[in-house]
């Protein structure tokens, strides 16, 4: 059996960064979240935490973390469904570690959370990161379920095909006046202003690649990673971005925005995935997350 009163001092001290801060969170001394973890690495033979400014969890760590995890939730539903069982055992509300892209959490994801959290006392902690990456955070254990552009097996997960988010290229009319009046093309590209959310960013790059419309010559970039502030400096004209249709409908529908080229929408699938052994921990989850996921993306694509 693991030792638990050490897993919560190990989950602490990666949450926390630090034992300081671990120990008052714990209401114990950190000489104590200090022995509790030494004596868990000792009954697991491994290095769990790496010292330093924050701490941090190796992997070995990061995977026993998300067992507590799971284990809370499970106990949380239990106690829940089955209050006579567990009379004399109050415990925190559980709190699920969660990757997200931004385009989602600005869109349909916010749907999800919120069926998910009137449904439970579970609380939300959210990691945001390119869909493209979300998955590997999966891999590490930095969470327990992630939204992520990856189709292929996850190894020790469960994968759900959500949907795709359709995005568009889009600018101001004045943007699209001043940079494209002979045309959007490589060349017109290669001079123009570019919105990126961040450096893993590479939406755009693949929508030009995708309509051969890629140049020799780098584009300058703006790189702002706030949802509602790239879609607004696109509007006040500062640059060219990729937005999803669902974010920019309106803004699309009175003309402050402009497609770059008609009928150059560009599809990305959406999936869901966890480890196989969270799968009864968070079904409620996952059921919250496929009902949004078919309310607002275009249907997965055909295999």
């Amino acid at each position: 059996m693991l030792d638990y009163a050490g897993l919560e001092a190990l989950a602490a001290v990666v949450r926390e960064g630090s034992f300081e801060r671990a120990a008052r969170r714990l209401h114990v001394t950190p000489s104590a979240v200090s022995q509790r973890i030494k004596q868990l690495e000792e009954r697991v033979g491994q290095v769990l935490v790496q010292r330093g400014s924050p701490c941090t969890g190796t992997d070995a760590g990061r995977r026993l973390c998300l067992h507590l995890e799971q284990v809370a939730l499970l106990e949380n539903q239990l106690r829940r469904t089955n209050p006579d069982l567990l009379p004399d055992m109050p415990a925190p509300a559980p709190t699920l570690k969660l990757a997200v892209n931004a385009d989602s959490l600005s869109t349909w994801f916010m749907d999800a959370m919120a069926a998910f959290t009137a449904g439970g006392n579970e609380l939300l902690d959210l990691r945001i990161d390119d869909q493209e990456h979300t998955g590997e955070r999966l891999r590490q254990g930095e969470v327990i379920a992630a939204v992520t552009a990856t189709g292929t097996a996850i190894a020790g997960c469960n994968t759900w095909p959500l949907g795709t988010m359709r995005y568009v290229a889009a600018a101001s009319p004045g943007f699209i006046a001043r940079h494209f009046a002979d045309g959007v093309t490589a060349a017109t590209l290669a001079r123009a202003p570019i919105m990126t959310f961040d450096r893993k960013d590479r939406l755009q790059d693949q929508w030009m690649q995708a309509h051969g419309l890629t140049s020799r010559t780098h584009a300058p970039r703006h790189f702002l990673p706030s949802n509602f502030g790239y879609v607004r400096a696109c509007e006040v004209g500062m640059g060219w971005g990729m937005h999803p249709l669902t974010l920019i409908g309106q803004q699309l529908t009175e003309g402050r925005l402009v497609q770059l080229l008609p009928n150059t929408a560009m599809d990305v699938p959406l999936y869901w995935a966890h480890p196989r052994t969270a799968q009864v921990a968070l079904e409620r989850l996952t059921q919250c997350v496929m009902a949004a996921a078919r309310q607002w993306l275009e249907p997965p694509l055909a295999a």
